[in-house]
């Protein structure tokens, strides 16, 4: 299966002079004139700066390019919109983004451009670090040159060959771009797997894959397939994979490093394919449910993206990788299930199957004595329907434990907001057949009745969980440096939380 390669990444201190692109930012400042961050010491002499005045509002809104022609050099120069008043590290990101990519869509194949990226004023960052600004502005601008590729085929010759970030303190900042280095490459491999369709990439091919993918590292890899699935007691897995051709695994990858002092256990949801099952999905809603693995795929790549940067934590990842088809031998509603802890489950839903599989092995992760466990799926619809399609939803057994999130999704950029877990959503599992339901037949509170259900196998851990169903997948055009489809949701936040616990 075809993979996406990202440019490359450098930092540089003085503008170097064999640049194709010149990215500078934009803003609008209180009087409604438009500051820039080009270089005083570069000749401005070729540039239509001029035209930046023209439509100000319009032209610094955030991630808008605007050409301003050739330097000296031959270096073309493209103004993005960072908005009004001093950019954030998400702002950074996303002007970073939007015009690597829009100098991207107009090169041909092979081009391989440079492209330098000055996009902060001097003595204009506020609150922000230069550590922040040079790791936000390098992971827009490698995410930028993200290409959703053919899964099969030739893949073409890179259009953006490179990225230089401009730093004048160049030598002091290796720090942040080797984590965008890392981060940025398991957000595009994820983004990979969430596209790749579900007859290339099934449980089997996946576990493949993953073994792939972790080659080299630091990370240890145990593969259970059906048979150790069965024996050691996994039956929310084996009911949901029970309807497909392709047979289910459950993949454990672990990072130990010496000095670690805490650890941390991840769990993703790896439906390859979801077509709900005898509750089968109406035939609008499953042309994207070869997205259902994106928690399993933003675990295994944020743990590479860990060993790789090196962190002093301990890092164990469990996917739970199925497929939900309905045949004679699918799972049914009423059935029941005995789980990997020994809890009953009466099956409500057989479209309820992601915290099947993320409850077996939350079950299993429990032997793992962790110091926080955090699961992350595509899980409801009702999140989606609360937060909105680009915002991930939060739930967690202690408010120090969502502090915790929250603070890693903001430091990475990516949109979180918790919601509550209570009593009346734990009420909603109760079952006259089973110690639980699998999930509520009435339409509200339905990602905080997952979770009530999810809380049950975590024991006594510190634990919470991320719904990734509407941010995981981009519907229409990208917008800064998300592509669309795929969008490798969780990755960063999950690299920034391993951050806090070395």
């Amino acid at each position: 299966m075809n993979t996406t390669t990202l440019p490359r990444l450098s930092l540089a201190e003085e503008l170097p002079a064999e640049l194709d692109y010149l990215v500078v930012g934009i803003r609008l400042e209180a009087d409604g004139s438009v500051s820039h961050s080009l270089p005083e010491d570069v000749d401005a002499g070729p540039l239509d700066l001029d035209l930046l005045s023209s439509g100000a509002e319009r032209r610094t809104k955030l991630g808008t390019t605007t050409s301003l022609g050739r330097l000296s050099t031959g270096a073309r120069v493209v103004a993005v919109g960072l908005g009004a008043g001093l950019p954030s590290p998400d702002a950074l990101r996303r002007g970073a983004g939007a015009a690597v990519r829009w100098i991207g869509a107009g090169l041909d194949d092979g081009a391989g451009a440079r492209v330098g990226l000055l996009l902060h004023h001097e003595g204009a960052a506020g609150a922000m670090s230069v550590h922040e600004m040079v790791r936000a502005t390098a992971e827009g601008g490698l995410l930028g040159g993200y290409r959703t590729l053919h899964p099969v085929g030739t893949v073409p010759e890179a259009r953006i060959g490179e990225v230089v970030v401009l730093d004048r303190d160049a030598t002091d900042h290796e720090s942040p771009a080797r984590h965008a280095i890392a981060v940025t490459a398991a957000v595009a491999r994820a983004r990979d797997w969430v596209n790749a369709p579900a007859n290339l990439l099934f449980p089997e091919s996946f576990a493949d894959e993953l073994t792939r993918w972790f080659d080299g590292s630091p990370v240890e890899m145990d593969v259970l397939d059906e048979d150790r699935l069965r024996t050691e007691g996994f039956g929310g897995v084996l009911a949901v994979g029970g309807g497909s051709a392709h047979r289910p695994r459950v993949v454990r990858a672990a990072y130990s490093p010496e000095g670690a002092a805490q650890k941390l256990v991840l769990v993703g949801k790896g439906v390859t394919f979801d077509s709900g099952g005898i509750d089968i999905k109406p035939a609008g809603r499953m042309l994207t449910m070869k997205s259902d693995m994106g928690g399993a795929a933003a675990v295994m790549t944020a743990l590479r993206a860990i060993a790789d940067l090196g962190l002093r934590v301990e890092v164990v990842a469990y996917a739970g990788l199925v497929e939900n088809m309905p045949s004679g031998t699918a799972y049914r509603p009423s059935d029941i299930l005995t789980m990997r802890d020994g809890t009953t489950v009466e099956v409500t839903n057989t479209d309820a199957e992601g915290r099947l599989v993320l409850a077996d092995c939350l079950a299993a992760a429990q032997v793992e004595d962790a110091d926080l466990v955090v699961d992350i799926a595509t899980l409801t619809g009702a999140c989606i329907r609360a937060l909105g399609p680009s915002t991930i939803g939060l739930v967690a057994n202690s408010d120090l434990v969502a502090g915790r999130l929250l603070h890693s999704a903001e430091s990475s950029g990516e949109a979180m907001w918790q919601l509550p877990l209570t009593d009346e959503a734990r009420d909603k599992l109760e079952s006259p057949y089973a110690d639980l339901a699998s999930a509520s037949t009435e339409t509200y509170l339905g990602m905080q009745i997952a979770a009530a259900f999810l809380e049950h196998f975590v024991g006594d851990a510190h634990w919470a969980h991320l719904d990734i169903a509407g941010p995981a997948w981009h519907d229409g055009a990208p917008e800064g440096h998300l592509s669309s489809g795929g969008t490798g949701a969780g990755v960063r936040t999950l690299v920034d939380l391993a951050l806090t616990l070395e």
